[in-house]
């Protein structure tokens, strides 16, 4: 890397982690979580940068050269239709297979009747949940894998097999794309790590959303057990991801738990009691959370509030930015608020006018960072696209900030000793099976007579590739 590239890339480092503890740094930061776009300006279809993450990878590091942007996503088409089809998940349509190819990729939810998760099977979820997604869920969304009972196959294994590989293929080529973002273009790595609130992914890929509704109807202790016996492993999953130095946060896509979907008793009683730890025990471990909140959540911004300063950054998609800023904008940073409408039909000139609108309205103060309101996909115009960067660009620059290169003063949460799933306030319940393991240590010692040499050798050596079958389920889970 160049020292002039160096030096851009610290430049846009404390722009970006300024603005997020909400201070004000040099110029409003941007941002832009950028999917398909990023195939439309690179001349490829939706398919070819799903199918293909190395295309998706190369048109990222295009639109961050051309546009000039302060920190990008490595990967915003993240799921890797590649990896999706070696496991043989059922629940895509994929460009050019299922969907036109210049469609981006579906997500096909099933019928109340054919939810991958039954009514009566929540205990067995709570009991256990690695066991459960290994043995019942991962049978019923994979087209590929053998129900437990059930004879093997050469496809269930070939399944296990290409798709652990491919995981680990994907994973490992993170680093890497981060590092060539940094070095070919100065820009920053948006996030780091992967959260889901528990309620969500009972909704999203368990229950599905009509079966949960009538979950919180008939069976609201149930729902509540499982979202709890959820938490450990979820702050486990995102823990493993994060940021080593604390700049970056840990992402959180909100799905489906504020109101119209459920009421604001089911989100006061179950959604909100198992997110909140989780977001909690991050900051004092050190990291931020963003709160994609997809949609309109501005009815529960009392309880978003009660939140420790600075401990997250709040994307505004539906909602009115303006009621949020004036709810939370004094305690946590935010960013969107571009309607994507406007992107995809719009002028450059309204497009304009709006941005001058939002950052007068919220970003005096520092605390804002550009972005459109959803995912730009593919319908987006680059004009427009092209505007939005430009007019922050000249008009989002503050009268005074920190020192480019400089370290933000920032007060950040004291860390604590406690492994995550290790008991404590954060769970209701001792998990019958420690967050990281699919089979302990300790009960795979028990086939073992004796062990005459090393035995922490053994037991790390175990641990180590234990955790590797756990990472894969849950992605499995929550990215893919």
């Amino acid at each position: 890397m160049t020292s002039d590239m160096e030096e851009l890339y610290a430049e846009r480092l404390n722009r970006y982690v300024t603005a997020m503890r909400n201070e004000k740094p040099d110029r409003i930061p941007i941002r832009p979580f950028v999917a398909e776009f990023v195939a439309k300006y690179a001349g490829y279809t939706c398919q070819e940068v799903t199918h293909d993450y190395e295309k998706a990878f190369a048109a990222t590091r295009k639109c961050a050269a051309d546009f000039d942007w302060d920190a990008m996503v490595g990967n915003m088409v993240y799921v890797w239709t590649g990896l999706t089809q070696a496991i043989g998940l059922k629940y895509y349509g994929v460009p050019g297979i299922d969907v036109p190819p210049d469609v981006g990729f579906q997500y096909r939810e099933p019928s109340e009747e054919a939810a991958f998760m039954l009514p009566d099977e929540y205990d067995q979820l709570t009991e256990d949940p690695t066991a459960f997604l290994f043995n019942v869920w991962l049978p019923r969304v994979s087209s590929d894998v053998s129900a437990a009972g059930e004879p093997t196959s050469y496809r269930n294994n070939l399944s296990f097999l290409k798709g652990g590989m491919a995981m680990l293929q994907y994973f490992s080529a993170f680093p890497g794309q981060g590092a060539l973002l940094r070095s070919e273009t100065g820009t920053v790595s948006a996030i780091s790590g992967m959260l889901k609130a528990p309620m969500d992914i009972l909704a999203d890929k368990l229950r599905g959303y009509l079966g949960l509704c009538r979950d919180v109807l008939e069976r609201p202790e149930k729902v509540l057990a499982a979202c709890e016996a959820l938490m450990p492993h979820l702050l486990h999953v995102a823990l493993s991801g994060v940021d080593p130095e604390g700049n970056v946060p840990v992402a959180i896509w909100m799905h489906r738990g504020c109101v119209p979907f459920f009421s604001p008793r089911h989100f006061e009683t179950i959604y909100w009691p198992t997110l909140r730890p989780i977001v909690e025990e991050i900051w004092a471990r050190g990291h931020q959370v963003l709160f994609y909140a997809e949609g309109d959540w501005n009815a529960h911004l009392q309880s978003f509030a009660e939140l420790p300063d600075g401990s997250i950054v709040y994307h505004v998609d539906r909602a009115d930015i303006f009621e949020v800023h004036k709810a939370i904008g004094h305690k946590f940073c935010l960013s969107g608020g571009i309607p994507n409408y406007l992107l995809c039909i719009g002028t450059p000139q309204k497009v304009r006018d709006y941005c001058k609108k939002v950052i007068d309205g919220v970003a005096a103060d520092g605390g804002y960072i550009m972005d459109a309101s959803a995912i730009i996909q593919n319908a987006a115009k680059v004009e427009n696209v092209r505007a939005m960067t430009d007019f922050t660009r000249e008009y989002g620059v503050y009268d005074s900030g920190p020192t480019p290169g400089e370290e933000p003063e920032t007060e950040r949460a004291s860390s604590t000793d406690r492994d995550p799933g290790a008991g404590g306030p954060l769970l209701p319940r001792e998990p019958k099976v420690k967050p990281g393991a699919c089979i302990p240590w300790e009960e795979k010692l028990k086939e073992i007579p004796e062990i005459p040499g090393d035995k922490e050798l053994c037991r790390r050596v175990w641990e180590d590739i234990d955790a590797l079958a756990y990472t894969y389920i849950w992605h499995c889970l929550l990215s893919f």
